[in-house]
């Protein structure tokens, strides 16, 4: 089990990210066993006005981008499951349209690992048009080609994952299915696809400063290139390009399996916890990303940390130290993985995000307290 000083510690960062490093309102679930062994929740929804704002509980809400993805992996992964299909079939053999434009040989795998080449959409569409995203992604010829790599899929990930849902299983949505088979039955505070009832328990999101380490300065400056494909990828489709826009109800409630997920710490860390699939520990994809210029890798939709092929030691420690940890961050800061090696999940959730690709020292020094590696 984790000592209580190592908890400890995880409180004294938690309270340290409020006194000296902006925090507005966050929370930290981590779970060991089966349970939660520690919950923290502090500070504001919104930014205070004339001295009032709604203090942050155990039960806000609030939208954590990419993160979301691991709830959308494990969606595709239990439809597959439950239609008896092998995730190493063609994506073809349950949506036929998917195969024009030499799509036909990609397989489910291939989605999940980014390795289909589909991160750029060539024919505009609006994310709040998902018919038009998906004829968008049918038309598209992959941007990369078998034995080119990967390349992280921002938006597209979530529309190709909700369409394979909705074709394995007949549901509505990979939200709906979200609900239906893992949120609802385990009491999972976490939604794809806001419902109105819920709208009050949201915290406003604010952008913050620029923050990015010299690993992703490759990647900055590839994003003010229009015609990189980074650019292009975190365009397509098109819409929700600042943080505020998604504090608008109609984003909230648009169910983007990719980047619109909302809901709590406590809800992610029980998640992983729970709910995760048992992984091989063998990434998909390891390596240079074409839309990240970094080393990533993921495996079944899941993010891990990627590792030096010279030593076999990992590059870097989002996840904690262990190689089999997997999960997923989101922009501005949100974090949330699971370490099979010692049954621990963890997330972290906050409303003042800070700009850059990577998980940024609020959640990294959590992390880091948790496993004891911190003075």
């Amino acid at each position: 089990m984790i000592p209580e000083n190592q908890l400890q510690r995880v409180r004294e960062v938690f309270a340290r990210n409020f006194a000296e490093r902006g925090e507005l309102g966050a929370s930290v679930s981590v779970w060991q066993g089966r349970r939660e062994i520690l919950f923290l929740a502090d500070g504001f929804m919104e930014k205070p006005r004339d001295g009032e704002a709604s203090p942050w509980k155990h039960d806000t809400l609030v939208p954590v981008w990419s993160a979301t993805k691991g709830p959308a992996a494990a969606c595709v992964l239990r439809a597959l499951d439950d239609a008896d299909r092998s995730i190493d079939e063609p994506v073809a053999a349950v949506w036929p349209e998917f195969a024009a434009s030499g799509k036909h040989a990609l397989t489910f795998r291939e989605v999940l690992a980014h390795r289909a080449g589909l991160a750029s959409l060539d024919h505009p569409a609006d994310l709040l048009d998902y018919d038009a995203v998906v004829r968008a992604i049918e038309s598209q010829p992959p941007n990369l080609l078998p034995g080119e790599g990967h390349g992280y899929h921002p938006r597209t990930f979530g529309f190709l994952l909700d369409e394979i849902v909705r074709r394995l299983s007949g549901a509505p949505s990979l939200g709906e299915f979200w609900r239906d088979t893992f949120a609802g039955p385990h009491q999972l505070d976490f939604w794809i696809g806001l419902p109105e009832s819920e709208a009050a328990r949201v915290a406003t999101l604010y952008p913050g400063k620029l923050f990015h380490s010299q690993e992703e300065a490759a990647f900055y400056g590839a994003f003010e290139d229009p015609a990189s494909l980074t650019r292009r990828a975190f365009g397509s489709p098109r819409g929700l390009n600042t943080v505020t826009a998604m504090n608008d109800p109609r984003a909230r409630a648009g169910g983007f399996p990719g980047m619109g997920g909302i809901g709590t710490a406590r809800a992610l860390a029980k998640f992983y916890a729970l709910l995760a699939p048992t992984l091989s520990g063998k990434a998909d994809t390891d390596g240079h990303d074409h839309v990240f210029l970094l080393p990533t890798a993921f495996e079944c939709g899941f993010m891990k940390d990627p590792l030096d092929p010279g030593t076999g030691q990992k590059i870097r420690q989002h996840f904690g130290p262990s190689k089999q940890a997997f999960g997923h961050p989101g922009a501005g800061g949100s974090l949330a993985f699971y370490d099979p090696e010692n049954d621990l999940a963890f997330a972290y959730v906050m409303n003042q995000m800070a700009y850059g690709v990577l998980p940024n020292p609020r959640s990294l020094d959590l992390v880091a307290a948790l496993y004891g590696s911190t003075d």
